[in-house]
């Protein structure tokens, strides 16, 4: 079995957390819409998040895993006090995500073939698929491997743990594993204050628009010196000359509610109401009854067949 560099050992308690929407939209665009099942219902988001899951499992061996999912993509508490979060991605009826019908409609599928094979699928009202993650990987005693497209997710890489990402970008068979040097390399902040480099830099892809006038550089750079935001603020508040260079101390000021708001948009919860849940990784399905039903339904008998044989050589 190949493993990848920087993968646990195989005797170390590691727990697997996927960004399950992030993974399925990479799935979705990744294989074409031509792959369907036998009656034509695209199945490529499906076909692609198993196919995933089956390499993570073969080449990081995890003890655990969790398919953690958005209950709520866009959480009135982050909205209440940023409007603007994801705004941009809000459907025509004011409520629902922009998301492609051919994926909707696979939404459900997925659903059922996690819980059939018996992938542990947390969703929790009210919070986003980070949140989940972050309150399970604060509650986690050993090492945690959260795998994830999304650089948000960085906030919650910690040596220490140990906590890494696995980063998607290059895609899932070749995982880029952020750990807080790699934090440090990328951006020339300290490995565990990407949040706070986050928010004074913006993110528009979440509609998080970041101090006027301080771009990635600057950020890295206040970051840098000052460690986090907290003794940035606190640096701001005492008006210590020369602390600041003048022309960012202007563009902080100005921005005190934007940064009072962003705080509570950019971290991840670490106390949300996850229920306990096994989250052993399953050697056999939960229920093989419906896993034929499936796999005969939606043609997913070479996914499935390759998915149950990695869980199975655990």
């Amino acid at each position: 079995m190949r493993r990848d560099p920087g993968a646990p050992q195989q005797n170390e308690r590691v727990l697997m957390l996927l960004d399950t929407p992030s993974l399925y939209f990479r799935a979705f665009h990744g294989v074409p819409e031509s792959v369907t099942a036998p009656d034509g219902t695209p199945v490529n988001a499906v076909r692609g998040l198993i196919d995933m899951i089956t390499t993570l499992v073969r080449r990081r061996s995890p003890a655990g895993i969790a398919a953690c999912m958005d209950a709520d993509w866009r959480p009135a508490f982050r909205v209440a006090v940023l409007p603007a979060y994801k705004a941009h991605r809000v459907a025509a009826d004011g409520v629902t995500e922009q998301v492609p019908e051919a994926l909707t409609a696979q939404l459900p599928v997925i659903e059922q073939v996690l819980d059939a094979v018996g992938i542990a699928r947390i969703g929790v009202p009210g919070y986003e698929a980070d949140d989940v993650i972050g309150t399970l990987a604060a509650r986690a005693t050993g090492a945690v491997e959260i795998v994830t497209g999304d650089r948000d997710l960085f906030q919650l890489v910690d040596d220490a743990k140990p906590c890494r990402v696995l980063y998607t970008a290059r895609g899932v068979r070749a995982l880029q594993v952020v750990d807080e040097a790699f934090i440090t390399a990328r951006y020339g902040i300290p490995g565990r204050s990407y949040a706070d480099f986050a928010l004074l830099r913006g993110d528009p892809s979440d509609g998080l628009p970041g101090v006027p006038g301080i771009g990635e550089r600057t950020a890295a750079a206040l970051i840098s010196t000052f460690g986090t935001l907290s003794a940035l603020r606190a640096a701001l508040d005492e008006g210590e000359p020369g602390a600041i260079p003048a022309a960012a101390r202007a563009k902080l000021l100005a921005a005190r509610e934007y940064l009072d708001a962003a705080e509570v948009v950019v971290r991840v919860a670490a106390d949300a109401p996850v229920p306990d849940t096994d989250l052993t990784l399953p050697r056999a399905p939960r229920d093989p009854e419906l896993l034929v039903t499936l796999s005969e339904r939606y043609g997913l008998d070479g996914p499935l067949g390759r998915l149950l044989d990695a869980l199975g050589a655990g």
